[in-house]
């Protein structure tokens, strides 16, 4: 449905769901598989992108994700041989964009590991006693855990030299940390679960290694490319925009109501020593009051400042953070209509959620933003979420689940096209 200004308060629940953007049956390479990330962005969705943009004669040669996270827009872009412009905050979100988005040698790859092996053997007597270790690394996993996870790092780094062959390995490394720790697996809370078994660091590396191996190897049978990929651990609310450079940008940006990807990174952030403290990567992310309490929303669209007076009603400072966030997610909208080309799209995948049970119109929100900033109408569209892509119900624990007796989250997101003329 075609949204402007004379019908932008119309109900968005009566837009029926759109089979171009739902009914999608894709494989995915396994180069998407390689590291877990909370509501990863579904492949399908850039390549339908793609597929909307040519069938109106839209060329597309830059696109951009300014909200990168583990780069799905990136390696897409990629396969398609598409140049690839994004940013995300998070460093352990662009270092696994980073080696997703690069393909290796093989015979390299296996004479680094063949090293990291023999010199993971060569100090498995190694006693621990002169390492000091951040507090959340003694709280997250056991004695033995953090010492055999430290003889593993330590051979990555003294074995591979920095470069993209180290950062492959430290892709590895990251992903097996939850599964290695006390973390509630599957939880998009940071939980300890006190029953989990637990698992043995080599030869979890080792798995992943081998799944990661045969990714480069799917990867390289799949596609070659000479696209020019370039992915910045920047916020994008502080980026400065100086002039038109992307054809597109697809980008999922994070909810109103989404937990702190900050808590759910703090493993490899510790381990990985991208901070001391991971909770200070909340500073500066889309919404968060850390570090930040002030909050003037009289100049976002009416259907915002609506929002947040109902909240405010309730709960003044959970209504504050949903302001800031319809404050930042206003100044999103103004950079990205600044970078697009003329001719060129703008396309963001966005829910809508419910909050102190008061409906929280994330979709008709970013449509007036869309609007005020120049886009002269926005295509809206409605997807139904596959349960095989992402459930919409969560368990006691935050877990994902199947069960319908349990919370229901949400099972449709929009899509919103703006062109700028």
């Amino acid at each position: 449905m075609i949204i402007n200004n004379s019908n932008i308060n119309r109900n968005f629940k009566t837009i029926g769901v759109s089979s171009f953007w739902s009914n999608c049956v894709e494989k995915e390479l396994k180069m998407h598989k390689i590291h877990s990330y909370p509501a990863k962005f579904p492949s399908l969705l850039v390549n339908k992108s793609l597929e909307y943009a040519k069938n109106r004669n839209i060329s597309v040669n830059t696109i951009s994700d300014i909200f990168c996270g583990c780069g799905t827009t990136a390696l897409e872009a990629k396969k398609n041989s598409l140049n690839f412009w994004g940013c995300d905050i998070n460093p352990v979100a662009t270092l696994i964009a980073r080696v997703k988005s690069k393909q290796y040698n093989k015979k390299t790859l296996k004479k680094y590991y063949d090293d990291i092996i023999a010199s993971i053997e060569n100090n498995e007597e190694l006693i621990d006693n002169e390492i000091q270790y951040n507090e959340r690394i003694n709280y997250w996993f056991h004695e033995s855990q953090v010492l055999d996870l430290n003889i593993l790092l330590s051979s990555i780094e003294s074995v591979v030299p920095k470069g993209k062959y180290r950062d492959f390995f430290l892709v590895a490394f990251s992903n097996i940390l939850k599964k290695t720790s006390k973390w509630l697996m599957k939880s998009i809370k940071p939980q300890i679960d006190p029953n989990k078994e637990i698992y043995d660091v080599k030869s979890t590396f080792i798995s992943q290694f081998k799944l990661m191996y045969n990714a480069n190897e799917d990867a390289i049978d799949n596609y070659k490319s000479i696209s020019e990929i370039k992915i910045e651990t920047k916020n994008f609310l502080t980026y400065k925009v100086n002039q038109e450079f992307v054809d597109m940008v697809v980008t999922s940006p994070p909810y109103v109501t989404s937990y702190e990807y900050a808590d759910l990174h703090q493993l490899s952030t510790l381990w990985l020593e991208y901070s001391n403290d991971y909770k200070t990567f909340r500073k500066g992310t889309i919404g968060s009051l850390y570090h930040n309490d002030s909050n003037d929303i009289e100049n976002i669209p009416s259907v915002g400042r609506d929002i947040y007076y109902k909240m405010f009603k309730s709960d003044k400072r959970k209504a504050k953070s949903v302001g800031k966030y319809f404050k930042d997610m206003n100044e999103v909208v103004s950079k990205v209509y600044k970078m697009i080309n003329k001719g060129g799209l703008a396309i963001f995948v966005i829910g809508n959620t419910k909050y102190l049970d008061v409906e929280i119109d994330n979709a008709k929100f970013l449509s007036s933003c869309m609007l005020l900033h120049g886009f002269k109408e926005i295509d809206v569209a409605k997807r139904k979420i596959s349960s095989k892509i992402l459930s919409p119900y969560r368990d006691k624990n935050g877990r994902f689940t199947n069960n319908k007796n349990d919370k229901k989250v949400y099972s449709h997101e929009f899509i919103l096209i703006g062109i700028k003329e």
